[in-house]
């Protein structure tokens, strides 16, 4: 049997995964949308507050890099895991659990007075991560009638858009104002905000199948699954990459200072946010649309960066759009992942968080090899060359997976 007959009869929104229901319930929606900011703008605090942190801590701007990819590493596993340890815990326990697993690693980054502390919190970081990111989007299956799961992912991935706002030029402006270690403490605020939301608002959500590991097994025996997942690595590993190191290539090249890099990376969280929706409304009308575009409109973009990027404005305008493409990404392939094994949701959500964090470390790694040997251009312009190849790869590839 073909893949593509295989999965046409696989339902995308199978009912071993989900409940119907006859009314939505969004405000609990909204929640995990709120608990993806807090995480997530965790996570990429670091890219805003690089310099910093290596300055403090008396590190190479490289090692503080590999904050990230400790947070990254850990959440892949964590991503796997999650939904085979805690199988037998009502979803609402779980979810109370990791998002104060967040509080507890921002309170010790704040508090850190070593590289040692500092990943030793961050790999706290990568449990909440992950575990979050592996059940939050399966979450939505039965937190809102199947008609209107596509909202919801949406508005999820809104979470993941605003946070490029609060890691990025938000972080970057209060490191400016009242430091690095500051940050941290208001990330832990934030995810007490979170914790709350999620307390008052999420329903009780028994776990209503035991997870194993042959259902990892079943997943990736399906091509639609493990093209997903490789598109995601090369992608993913690009864009990261990137972004980890973008202050630094916005210091040495354009050469533009504290308020300036401020500005652009609003840019490019403002953009991220608007290109979530709009990537919601291209992804509805093909999946492989959304992702193949917003994957060589980043290279696109990262190739004008290393022709043009000495111009200020250039860079500018072109780290925004680079916001907005990317913004099509978390909804592209959320929508992917449902139609193709949301029979699995939890599991199959495991795996895409699992591959996005992969390709974060990687990105995080390799990026630190470049910015420390070739310069603040060496991480985009491996952006540019993974994304190009990521767009190629599921053009040629890649079928539109079935309408629920």
């Amino acid at each position: 049997m073909s893949d593509s007959v295989s999965i046409a009869a696989e339902p995308p929104f199978a009912a071993s995964e989900s409940e119907e229901r006859s009314a939505a319930a969004w405000p609990a929606v909204f929640a995990l949308a709120m608990g993806v900011f807090a995480l997530v703008s965790a996570e990429f605090l670091p890219a805003s507050v690089l310099t910093s942190i290596a300055a403090d801590l008396s590190i190479s701007v490289g090692a503080a890099g590999q904050t990230v990819t400790v947070t990254s590493l850990v959440g892949v596993v964590a991503a796997i895991f999650t939904p085979i340890l805690t199988s037998r815990f009502d979803r609402r326990l779980v979810l109370w659990a990791l998002i104060s697993l967040l509080a507890l690693s921002s309170l010790l980054t704040a508090m850190a007075n070593g590289f040692s502390m500092l990943l030793a919190a961050r790999f706290l970081l990568g449990l909440s991560l992950g575990g979050f990111w592996s059940m939050a989007p399966a979450l939505t299956l039965r937190l809102v009638p199947l008609q209107a799961v596509p909202r919801a992912l949406a508005i999820i991935s809104a979470g993941v858009s605003a946070a490029f706002i609060g890691g990025g030029p938000l972080g970057a402006y209060l490191d400016a104002l009242i430091g690095w270690r500051m940050v941290f403490a208001l990330s832990a605020g934030l995810a007490g905000l979170a914790l709350l939301a999620l307390m008052t608002t999420v329903p009780s959500l028994p776990s209503q199948t035991a997870p194993k590991l042959g259902t990892l097994a079943v997943l990736l025996s399906r091509r639609s699954v493990r093209l997903m997942l490789i598109s995601i690595l090369v992608i993913i590993s690009g864009q990261f990459t990137g972004f980890t190191y973008i202050r630094p290539f916005l210091e040495q090249v354009p050469q533009l200072g504290v308020a300036a890099i401020t500005s652009v990376l609003l840019g490019y969280g403002v953009g991220n946010v608007i290109g979530n929706f709009a990537g919601a409304a291209v992804a509805a009308r093909g999946v492989k649309l959304a992702i193949v575009s917003f994957a060589l409109a980043i290279a696109a973009l990262a190739l004008g960066l290393i022709l043009f990027g000495a111009s200020p404005i250039v860079a500018g305008i072109a780290v925004a759009l680079w916001g907005f493409a990317f913004g099509f990404a978390p909804v592209g392939f959320q929508s992917w992942m449902m139609r193709t094994a949301a029979d699995h949701a939890e599991a199959a959500s495991g795996l895409v968080t699992a591959a996005f964090l992969v390709a974060i470390a990687g990105g995080a790694v390799f990026g630190g090899l470049l910015v420390n040997h070739v310069g603040g251009l060496g991480p985009i312009g491996y952006m540019a060359a993974a994304t190009l190849a990521g767009a190629v790869l599921v053009l040629v590839a890649g079928k539109e997976p079935p309408r629920p």
